[in-house]
């Protein structure tokens, strides 16, 4: 079963060799250009999305606003984007050893802050990736990631979420 990246994890891409990609920097935060009209009475937040290049060549980069899905608490409603206030990779060559983010403000009900899902598709060199998700929320703390980070233990963030997905996939379980 397809399990989903917890937020801060990075993602490697198979068919590009070297690049990898990921959500982190999931936080409160108001938009720098002011507040939008269409979210009053929503709470801001903001991610970031990194591709990084570790490969040989360079790639270039696009991730747009329709390729982007925020979604929000357990039935997965959808989140307000402030696009005005975010800031896309719209097509950026990506050198060996060099690093790309995207800044994407959104808002939503603080009650649905504590579940957040990331979808993100990239297209690579006029090539479209698979698309990835990642999960979190607002005020869970990431924890580090890469060479040398400690294992979650069961309590944590990742372990919850591959045994709600395992529930859920278990037929005649309610």
């Amino acid at each position: 079963m397809y399990e989903p990246n917890v937020v801060g994890d990075w993602q490697e891409y198979d068919e590009h060799a070297g690049l990898r990609v990921r959500v982190h920097s999931l936080e409160a935060a108001e938009p720098p250009r002011g507040r939008d009209d269409a979210a009053a009475g929503l709470s801001y937040f903001r991610l970031r999305v990194t591709v990084e290049n570790r490969g040989a060549k360079h790639y270039g980069i696009l991730l747009e606003d329709g390729q982007i899905d925020v979604r929000l608490g357990s039935d997965g409603e959808g989140a307000f984007i402030d696009w005005r206030n975010s800031q896309f990779i719209e097509g950026f060559d990506v050198y060996p050893l060099r690093r790309v983010t995207a800044v994407l403000y959104a808002a939503g009900p603080e009650a649905g802050l504590a579940q957040v899902d990331v979808q993100i598709q990239l297209k690579v060199d006029e090539d479209w990736t698979e698309r990835r998700l990642w999960a979190g929320g607002v005020g869970l703390s990431e924890d580090p990631v890469g060479a040398g980070a400690p294992a979650a233990g069961c309590g944590g963030l990742a372990h919850q979420i591959s045994n709600y997905l395992r529930d859920q996939a278990e037929p005649g379980t309610a």
